[in-house]
């Protein structure tokens, strides 16, 4: 970097997340990431607790859509208004992204950016702030920096990572990107050590990450030059309106992640979840002596392995093994552990049943 100026910290969460996999407890207006289910607090707020120290308050921004806005901001106590910024509507991580980089640019064109989902859990927030910093380092230097999960056990429900050849310690190149495999390939994987589970977070300089869209991909990057020139003039909220639905909705792995010849990848070891169903909760909350995650006016007898959620209404499960109950109140969810990521065709069947308000 020779002389160069060190580009400034920012924090960037991602909040768009709809989270049908937790239904009924998530709804449109109160999506996985603003519920409490891995402690007391609200998983955006957890998030945001895990990078201050980072990132001053006036250099983090939450990006998430209108009906969200307003509770991020009220969780996110401190958070500058004008650090909420807006999606007209999803469009996938590689607009949020975008829309992101154009305000840090605003501010601070080499403004280094901790890129981050809203709804996972770290069990050790030390570990995951210094690999984040590790990351940070790298990414001074012009990579695109992704955090690599050690992985634990043969996960099928995540991505990977290949890992390549070392770079700027403790960077290495990313030699590939994997989609989620198979039992048998996620056991060779775990046995290889070659491979790390892809966490969606990442770090890189905000010029660096314009210049991967403007050379990767072109049709995000011109309605997103169009909607920069209008960042702190009255003209922005039209030209957001008007330019962000032009973005492709396309995820920023597959933009950019998988294209780029600058990608790292930085190892972290910090008891990470992506709190992907109920069948995750066992793993992260407290458990009775029959190994039940029990919450709420909830009544388990003669019952284990179970995960029950209760509101102010007693609800009883006796005799049962390995099934998840959930009261909301107005809904009740039922099923079988194994069965927990199959929450998403209640969903789309409540659609078809056109009972939005459950939604």
């Amino acid at each position: 970097m020779g002389n160069e100026r060190a580009g400034a910290i920012f924090a960037v969460i991602m909040a768009g997340g709809s989270g049908t996999r937790f239904w009924p407890l998530s709804r449109k207006a109160r999506p996985k990431q603003f519920l409490p289910l891995t402690g007391a607090k609200t998983m955006i707020a957890e998030t945001f607790d895990r990078v201050q120290g980072l990132a001053p308050m006036a250099n983090s921004f939450v990006v998430c859509g209108a009906l969200h806005a307003a509770p991020a901001a009220r969780l996110l106590k401190g958070l500058p208004k004008a650090n909420v910024l807006v999606e007209p509507e999803a469009r996938n991580t590689a607009p949020a992204i975008a829309l992101a980089c154009a305000h840090v640019a605003h501010r601070d064109p080499k403004g280094v950016m901790v890129v981050m989902p809203s709804d996972q859990h770290v069990a050790d927030p030390r570990g995951f702030r210094l690999a984040l910093r590790a990351a940070i380092d790298v990414a001074q230097s012009g990579q695109i920096v992704t955090l690599g999960i050690k992985p634990t056990r043969p996960e099928t429900g995540y991505g990977y990572i290949q890992v390549g050849a070392p770079l700027q310690p403790p960077a290495s190149k990313v030699a590939r990107f994997v989609e989620k495999p198979d039992l048998e390939t996620a056991q060779r994987y775990l046995a290889s050590g070659d491979y790390l589970w892809n966490a969606g977070i990442f770090v890189f300089r905000a010029d660096v990450m314009l210049a991967a869209f403007a050379e990767l991909m072109p049709e995000l990057a011109r309605p997103l030059e169009l909607l920069r020139t209008t960042i702190g003039t009255k003209k922005y909220p039209a030209a957001l309106k008007k330019f962000f639905p032009k973005m492709p909705a396309t995820s920023i792995d597959y933009g950019v992640a998988e294209k780029a010849a600058n990608i790292a990848v930085v190892r972290a070891d910090c008891g990470w979840s992506d709190v992907g169903s109920f069948s995750a909760l066992p793993e992260l909350r407290p458990l009775d002596s029959h190994g039940n995650v029990v919450e709420g006016n909830a009544f388990v007898i003669d019952s284990s392995r179970c995960v029950v959620l209760a509101g102010k209404r007693p609800l009883a499960v006796v005799g049962m093994k390995d099934v998840v109950v959930i009261d909301a109140g107005d809904a009740v969810l039922v099923l079988p552990k194994d069965k927990a990521q199959d929450v998403r065709k209640v969903v789309e069947a409540l659609k078809a049943a056109k009972l939005e308000r459950y939604l």
